[in-house]
This record gives C-alpha cells, sequence and structure tokens, in this order.
C-alpha cells in the first residue's frame, strides 16, 4: 500500500500523495519542508545582510565621485542617507528599545544636473534591491495609467520577488514633480495624476503594509496579492521643479522688509536660487504637506557651470568622449578628440542651457556623420578639432537642440 516516505501515513489518511521515482510525500509533509526552506533562506539573507562591508559616508561620496562631476552638497546627503539606512538594517535590538526612523530624501535641481545619474551610480554599490520609478506614469486607482503600487511591483522583481529582500530595498522615484497639484485651490474635478498620486503615495513613504499585485492589478484582478512592509524602505525622490525659483524668490522678498532690505537682498546668489530651497517653497510648487513631512530631507542639485561641463565631457569613468572612443575602438578606428573641438561643444551646451544632457545631444549631431560612413571605409584614424564639430552642427537644424 502506498504511504509517505517521510511520515509513513498511509494514502487514505492524507489529503494528497504525490509519488516521485522510488518514494511518496504527503500535503502535509511538503506545507513543513517549504515552512522549513523558507526560513533557512531567511536566516541565509539575515547573515548576508551582515556581512556586508558598511561604506563609510565619505567612502560613498568617493565613489560617487568617479561618475558624478561636482554636486558635493546633494552627495553627501545622498551618502549619509544610504549609510544610515544600512545602519538601521543591521541595528541589533538593545534594552534601550530606540527605534531608528528612516530619513527618505528629495533632490530638487535643473534638467540636466545629474539627479537620475547619481541614483543610477549609487545602484552599481549597493546590497540591497534599488529600482527607478519615473512619476509620470502614476495616476490614480481606476485611470489609464499605473498604479501607485507598481512602484513595489518594480522592487519586488529587483529582488526576484524575494520579499524579505524588497522590505531592505531603496526606491528613486524621479519626476516627483510632475505630481504637483494643478492649482492652489483644491478642484471639484479629480487631480488623477497629481494630488489624487501624492495621496496614494502617503502610506509608502510613511512606512505601511501594502497589498502589491505581483503583475500589475489591473490586468490581473483575481491574482494573489503579495503584502510588502515599507517600513524599512528608503525613498528618494528627484524633480526639476521648474518654475521654483520665481517662488522662492517671492519667499525671499516678502521676508526682507526694513532699512536692511538693500543690503539683505546684495547676499542673494541671483544666479542660484535653488539654494536656497525650503520646504514651503514644495509647498506653494504643489506638494501637499503631508508628502513634505515624509520627505524630511530636502537638498538641492547646482546649476551646471561652464567648468563643471567641461570635466563632464572628460572626467568621469563613464564620459561621454570616453563611450564615443570606445565605440569607434570596437570597429578597429582610433578617434581623438582636440582641446578646440571640447571647448566648442561646452560653449555650445552652455548657450543652448540643456546641462549635461545637451552635451550628449551636441555630440551626436557632430559624430553622426563619422559613425555612419567610417565602418564602412578604410579610414582607421579620425580626430574631432572646432572647425569639423561648427561644420556638422551647421548641418543639422540648431533649432531643435535650443530651448524654447
Amino acid at each position: 500500500m502506498d504511504k509517505c516516505s517521510f511520515c509513513g501515513r498511509e494514502k487514505k489518511d492524507t489529503n494528497l500523495l504525490i509519488a516521485g521515482i522510488s518514494g511518496h510525500i504527503c500535503d502535509s509533509c511538503i506545507d513543513q519542508a517549504y515552512s522549513i526552506v523558507q526560513e533557512e533562506l531567511k536566516n541565509r539573507s539575515d547573515l548576508n545582510l551582515k556581512e556586508i562591508k558598511l561604506l563609510k559616508p565619505m567612502e560613498i561620496k568617493a565613489f560617487l565621485d568617479q561618475y558624478v562631476i561636482g554636486q558635493d552638497e546633494a552627495k553627501k546627503y545622498l551618502s549619509v542617507a544610504v549609510y544610515n539606512h544600512y545602519k538601521r538594517l543591521l541595528q541589533e535590538r538593545d534594552d534601550e528599545d530606540i527605534e531608528i526612523e528612516k530619513s527618505n530624501i528629495i533632490l530638487v535641481g535643473e534638467t540636466g544636473t545629474g539627479k537620475t545619474l547619481l541614483a543610477r551610480t549609487i545602484a552599481k554599490m549597493l546590497h540591497v534591491p534599488f529600482t527607478i520609478v519615473d512619476a509620470t506614469v502614476l495616476t490614480e486607482a481606476g485611470y489609464v495609467g499605473e498604479d501607485i503600487e507598481s512602484i513595489l511591483t518594480r522592487l519586488l522583481q529587483a529582488s526576484d520577488y524575494d520579499v524579505e529582500a524588497a522590505e531592505k530595498g531603496i526606491v528613486f522615484i524621479d519626476e516627483i514633480d510632475k505630481i504637483a497639484r494643478k492649482s492652489d485651490n483644491p478642484s471639484i474635478t479629480r487631480d488623477v495624476s497629481g494630488e489624487g498620486v501624492q495621496q496614494g503615495l502617503l502610506k509608502l513613504l510613511e512606512g505601511s503594509v501594502v497589498n502589491v499585485p505581483p503583475q500589475g492589478g489591473r490586468k490581473h484582478p483575481d491574482q494573489k496579492m503579495i503584502p510588502v512592509n515599507t517600513k524599512n524602505i528608503l525613498f528618494v525622490c528627484g524633480g526639476a521643479f521648474d518654475g521654483i525659483q520665481r517662488k522662492i524668490a517671492q519667499r525671499m522678498n516678502t521676508q526682507v522688509v526694513g532699512f536692511n532690505a538693500s543690503k539683505e537682498k546684495e547676499q542673494v546668489d541671483q544666479e542660484n536660487f535653488l539654494q536656497y530651497i525650503a520646504p514651503q517653497d514644495l509647498k506653494s510648487f504643489g506638494l501637499i504637506p503631508e508628502i513634505i513631512g515624509r520627505l524630511p530631507v530636502l537638498t538641492y542639485l547646482e546649476p551646471l557651470n561652464r567648468e563643471a561641463l567641461r570635466n563632464i565631457l572628460t572626467e568621469p569613468k563613464n564620459s561621454i568622449v570616453k563611450q564615443y572612443t570606445k565605440l569607434f575602438k570596437i570597429d578597429d578606428i582610433e578617434l581623438t578628440f582636440e582641446e578646440s573641438a571640447l571647448e566648442y561643444i561646452v560653449d555650445k551646451a552652455v548657450e543652448f542651457k540643456l546641462g549635461a544632457r545637451g552635451l550628449r545631444s551636441i555630440c551626436e549631431a557632430i559624430m553622426m556623420d563619422a559613425m555612419f560612413e567610417l565602418p564602412s571605409g578604410d579610414d582607421k584614424k579620425i580626430s574631432i578639432d572646432s572647425k569639423y564639430a561648427s561644420e556638422k552642427l551647421e548641418k543639422v537644424n540648431l533649432k531643435r537642440l535650443k530651448v524654447a
């Protein structure tokens, strides 16, 4: 008579008996084996976390310096946040029973200053699941677009659906300014991609158990939800907040009253208003106070000056010039950029006001003919000077590169 090879129960005493090559196993033993495997994997995960060599904030910043030029203030805030996040994960319960709360961050900076690059770079060195989510696709539940919970679905995917690991991860929410409230006055019409999304984000940011659909909720309404606790997930938000400089300027002018007004104004750096950013500016821009309260660390990225743009071209490990050199090297073509060409590219980037992203657009326009012709030709060397760069750039419709 068939019986379980593990517990010895006969088939009539079990709900299900599964046959193998040379034995059987009952449903009760399967459940117990599954519990043992899960517990073992959890212990192994905790062990791996404790074996991590915890990098100090200065070491994290040094790593970021290899890939991102400048932005020392933002790097400092990000390095401390990641370091504290690891310390929270590794802390052991003691007699004091003091629980360290997480400090979510919001990065404010103009387009092309390196917000997303900072996030991608720090992902390279992390030992916890990390994902970058674009806030522009998020809408209220029931509308066309992605649900708020899709943020955690991405994190689950990054951790191979290991819930324990995902609950210790880091999420970078890009373009957070695009979900700002469209007007200061609450409207009777629904703001489905603005305030409604902010309200939905609250439960994620503060730390609560969220039921996450593993494959996206609307397409598979009957699927089993995965509960994820966001208490130990660090959220880093970034946004350009285009036009917030006017809000900062208005606030600073209203604060300056009396005989010292002109003296106070002289000390304000008119070129970089973002360095004076405060939570009330985010509120006047359109973020609801509850969201701002759950993003306690506020820092800014400086606009890139000419020197920074010049360094971005050649200094980082993955600099634009190094990328093009590598592309041509694959075809056994030696590419060199003369100093005059680099200066010309930087001049145009400053003129078009596109930040570091503009450097790439300009280089693509200059290099397009060479990338098209040389792989099929006999030339094995090419040198780019300012004359060649200006000729190629003039062929392109420059109006499409300029900021409106």
